[in-house]
């Protein structure tokens, strides 16, 4: 990579494109102005012989913890995360403290992510407010604010009275937003519900999460979306059941997506047999055949996006008994690394695939116009270049989220993202922050 800064534009040379050709690009003033052959001199110019061109990457579903939990991780240290693992935007949930559930409080996320100027991160708003899943939160207001919110989660904690979530489905509907839930019957996986329901968790003696509960408030929230005519979101969808569920629903035209999280197309719940609190998440890792179905649906388009559910913890909050500590895994720095090694090495997805599911369809659920679009003349240079051969042994030590929870470390990936550009600024080059 030669790094003279001339100017202010940026040649990559001889990248290979989603579709298998190979391309110059030109990037002028945050867009790709020339693709082909170019002769242009740039402030950098960036050799990507043998490297894979991809959108910039899009992440539905990530925990920055800011405001409240800044000792786990803050909105600039998120983005560093994010645009070291290739992505140009992150949706930023919230579960935080407070909870994002008013204007002013998506409002402060956005313009935080502003500051950062790393990506482009779009706060979630919460369905209800205080996520206490009673009465709605100022879904209106959010969406009318400077933040723009357009996707309402109360992750962590299922809207499971199915009037609340009626009526929240029929609010977002009036402004095209989209509800993104967290599939939990909490009369079937209560709070405490850590496990795999299975022969596992009886001899661990772990509290059962049986994927059942899950499936049912899947198929309740297709129904839903159906009588109401709105979007729903079925977050970390983690059961072969529930990709029956999302499967029939699309048959039937009803308006519902999926998301897949990186950890569940690769980890299985024979993992915590080691009592490690690292592999604690929710939802829980599953069996294999679980894992086999996922995958299978991701390639098939039943699941719509990859989304990492980045949960980054504190030591103090993580280093506990299992049934004790945190859930959650960090996933921005290791996401695309996880797809190649499963998805594109197994050819189950070639490159464009990874392409939709990580940045084009991902854009097109959270609504974000300027992302996850082609890679041609007068589109947004929101751009990531990945080397697809290279092979790297994860260390958690070298993270640049505040918190170590990696469920990667000591694991052999392919695929180490080399360059990401937002609206043709690079954020990362030679694999590291620029």
């Amino acid at each position: 990579m030669n790094l003279d800064r001339l100017d202010q534009r940026t040649v990559i040379k001889g990248a290979t494109l989603p579709d298998g050709t190979t391309s110059d690009l030109l990037v002028r003033d945050g867009t790709i102005a020339e693709l082909g052959k170019v002769t242009a001199k740039a402030g950098v110019t960036i050799d990507a012989a043998g490297l894979q061109l991809l959108p910039g990457l899009v992440d539905l579903h990530t925990h920055l913890r800011e405001p409240g939990r800044e000792d786990a991780e803050t909105v600039l240290t998120g983005s560093r995360a994010a645009a070291v693992g290739g992505f140009t935007a992150v949706l930023a949930m919230a579960n935080t403290s407070p909870v994002t559930d008013t204007a002013e409080a998506a409002e402060r996320v956005y313009d935080l992510g502003r500051a950062a100027g790393l990506v482009d991160v779009q706060p979630v708003g919460a369905v209800t407010k205080g996520l206490a899943g009673e009465e709605l939160a100022e879904l209106g207001l959010m969406a009318r604010s400077r933040a723009k919110v357009r996707v309402f989660s109360d992750d962590g904690k299922c809207v499971h009275d199915a009037r609340v979530m009626r009526r929240a489905l029929e609010y977002v509907k009036t402004f095209g937003g989209v509800v993104s839930q967290h599939s939990q019957d909490p009369s079937l996986a209560g709070p405490s519900a850590c496990c795999h329901e299975g022969e596992l968790s009886g001899r661990l003696g772990l509290p059962g999460w049986p994927g059942i509960a899950e499936e049912v408030v899947v198929a309740r929230d297709v129904m839903l979306a159906r009588h109401t005519g709105s979007r729903v979101h079925v977050a970390h969808v983690s059961t072969a059941g529930s990709v029956e569920v999302v499967r029939w629903a699309k048959a039937q035209g009803i308006d519902v997506t999926a998301e897949v999280t990186p950890h569940h197309l690769l980890l299985t719940t024979d993992l915590l047999s080691g009592y490690d609190p690292t592999y604690k998440v929710n939802p829980p890792l599953r069996p294999a055949e679980d894992v086999e179905a996922l995958r299978a649906a991701l390639a098939d388009g039943t699941i719509d996006a990859v989304a990492t559910d980045h949960a980054p913890h504190a030591r103090h909050d993580k280093e506990h008994a299992f049934v004790d500590a945190a859930f959650g895994m960090l996933g921005l720095e290791t996401a695309l690394p996880v797809v190649t090694t499963v998805m594109v090495e197994s050819g189950l997805l070639d490159w464009a695939g990874v392409a939709r599911v990580m940045s084009a369809q991902p854009a097109r659920i959270a609504g974000l116009d300027g992302h996850g679009r082609p890679i041609a003349v007068g589109e947004p240079a929101n751009l990531t270049l990945l080397d697809p051969a290279a092979q790297v042994v994860v260390d958690r030590a070298d993270s640049v989220s505040l918190s170590r929870n990696n469920p990667w470390h000591d694991r052999k990936l392919t695929g180490k993202v080399i360059a990401t550009l937002l609206r043709g600024t690079p954020t990362v080059l030679e694999g590291a922050l620029a």
